[in-house]
């Protein structure tokens, strides 16, 4: 999805002898955005925003190594090997030297020719990330400013990870002036380098000047922002999470000390082999309970689960727990809230008139805009355009509210204005605020978001949308074991088909069989056919509908 943005001024951070000035630019497309004021602790500002951009930058996402190198040595192993084992053939021998010498020179030759087309290619690649730091970081936060706080949003690059970070008046002394809106900021690795350069001996500005976004470190060169060019799959899991964070969830508080020997734990030891699960057991009256599979390591928190049934709860993707490390020596208290196994989970870290949300999607190659169990029409309720248009005014003109006051201020019944907000969050307008449970007016973007195009990557999601909203779907028969076995029914027009569904620990998909065929052609060789989609997608639902009740 093409958003274009247009900046007054490059991004640069000044620094002078005294003080240190941040200084943003908004998109001049939209309107008016801007906020003056002097940080108060300019140090926990600098950590926030370095956790922030660990967001942006994480990728964890498998990589295949590159084994080139590699080959070309061995070959030239064998070639050794091999005129070892025929020493005695010294005529072979002979011939094999002369004929790896020619190679050689072959080799040089065509290296020769195609040197010039490496040499401008890298020449290229260096010249468009000098002028266009989006074109290695293309997800960019967004920040918005309201009445009581400024807050950043962003992805990271593999879309799995969430990431809010929301700083109160308080941070800052001498605010001068500010007016809300939200737009989008460049966070380059030039603009990280010179975040890094704040010290508590200089007074720090901090400034979202309309005249344009900059960043600027004295006698230093300029980097300018270009057009931004956003996914569509970047825009779908923005809205994707907002529907996560606003149903009900298991939380329990930990402090800082238990995030540093999760993580201490997890950077001395590496899993070679499944479960690779996190999992929590709250059991009332005691402890919480970490415990890390495959070991069954067991690390007991200092917080106490005060629930009144014990709970065990898995989680996956624990590695993206480091992004969080940079924020323990300044962070107060953390909040996990946990949506069910193998749901999202988020981890809130309350900091000095700071909070850093951290959402986590159910496991790393799962992101938020895949094929997961909060799609976008999901939860939208039949509300008339009346309904909805007063809860968006209200909120348009307080920016931010509980939805029990809404409610109270539209004259709305309750459960209308929740259909409502889960609406405009699904159309980019709102978004939750789960550390401070309301919802706020966040524009992500002038233009219309054209949600048909969101809503589903290709016609097989479509379709299997189309069957749960039908109610097509049933389910015959589900076993559980080490993993989890699903059979059921879909009915697709006049046909009937039988459908099942392997799962193993780690909640993927081992096996699936299908009578369609659209499966017996492909298999699993292009993904799951639109059945097997719906029978998972129903099965998770029943899963997390079960979970809600039972903590109800």
């Amino acid at each position: 999805m093409l958003f274009n943005f247009t900046y007054a001024k490059s991004s640069v951070i000044e620094h002078s002898g005294e003080a240190t000035k941040v200084n943003f630019s908004p998109d001049l497309k939209r309107e008016p955005v801007f906020f003056r004021g002097k940080l108060k602790n300019a140090i926990m500002f600098r950590e926030a925003m370095s956790a922030l951009r660990e967001v942006v930058v994480s990728d964890l996402r498998y990589k295949k190594k590159d084994r080139s190198e590699y080959m070309e040595w061995l070959k030239g192993e064998e070639m050794k090997r091999l005129a070892k084992h025929m020493e005695g053939k010294s005529e072979l021998v002979e011939k094999m030297n002369i004929a790896s010498s020619e190679l050689k020179v072959l080799q040089d030759r065509q290296y020769a020719r195609w040197k010039p087309y490496y040499d401008a290619r890298n020449k290229l690649r260096k010249y468009l990330e000098a002028i266009n730091p989006a074109f290695r970081w293309v997800f960019d936060p967004v920040i918005t400013v309201h009445p009581d706080e400024l807050f950043f949003e962003c992805f990271s690059r593999d879309e799995s990870s969430y990431a809010r970070l929301g700083a109160g008046y308080d941070l800052f002394e001498n605010i001068s002036e500010y007016e809300c809106g939200t737009t989008n900021i460049d966070f380059s690795a030039q603009l990280f380098g010179e975040m890094q350069k704040i010290r508590t001996y200089k007074s720090t500005h901090f400034e979202i000047d309309p005249a344009g976004f900059q960043v600027e470190t004295t006698g230093e060169e300029i980097y300018k922002e270009k057009k931004i060019d956003l996914p569509d799959s970047w825009v779908r899991g923005f809205l994707q999470v907002q529907s996560a964070m606003s149903l009900p969830m298991v939380s329990f508080t930990l402090s800082p000390v238990d995030i540093y020997n999760m993580c201490l734990f997890m950077r001395q030891n590496r899993e070679k082999e499944s479960p690779r699960a996190l999992r929590y057991e709250l059991i009332p009256g005691k402890p919480v309970t970490a415990v890390f599979e495959p070991w069954e390591y067991r690390l007991e928190c200092s917080c106490v689960w005060e629930g009144e049934e014990p709970v065990s709860i898995r989680t996956w993707g624990r590695r993206r727990l480091h992004i969080l490390e940079r924020l323990i020596p300044v962070t107060k208290k953390v909040k996990v809230c946990l949506l069910g196994r193998g749901l999202p989970s988020f981890y809130v870290m309350y900091l000095d008139n700071m909070v850093f949300t951290l959402g986590l999607s159910g496991w790393t190659a799962n992101d938020w805009s895949g094929e997961g169990n909060f799609d976008l029409l999901s939860s939208r309720a039949k509300v008339d355009v009346y309904e909805t248009s007063a809860v968006l005014n209200y909120l348009k003109e307080k920016k931010f509210a509980p939805l029990d006051e809404i409610a109270f201020q539209t004259k709305l019944d309750r459960a209308k204005v929740s259909g409502a907000l889960n609406l405009w969050c699904q159309s980019g307008k709102v978004t939750y605020d789960l550390a401070g449970g309301t919802y706020r007016y966040r524009e992500l973007t002038k233009e219309q978001i054209p949600l048909d195009d969101l809503t589903y990557r290709n016609e097989r999601e479509k379709s299997a949308g189309r069957f749960l909203e039908e109610g097509a779907v049933s389910i015959t028969s589900r076993k559980e074991d080490t993993g989890m076995e699903v059979s059921g029914k879909i009915k697709d027009g006049n046909n009937i088909y039988d459908t099942d569904l392997t799962l193993d620990r780690d909640d993927r998909i081992v096996k699936a069989e299908c009578a369609c065929y659209w499966h017996k052609q492909n298999k699993l060789r292009k993904g799951p056919c639109e059945h097997i989609i719906a029978l998972r997608s129903f099965s998770a639902r029943e899963d997390n509908l079960k979970f809600i009740k039972e903590r109800k």
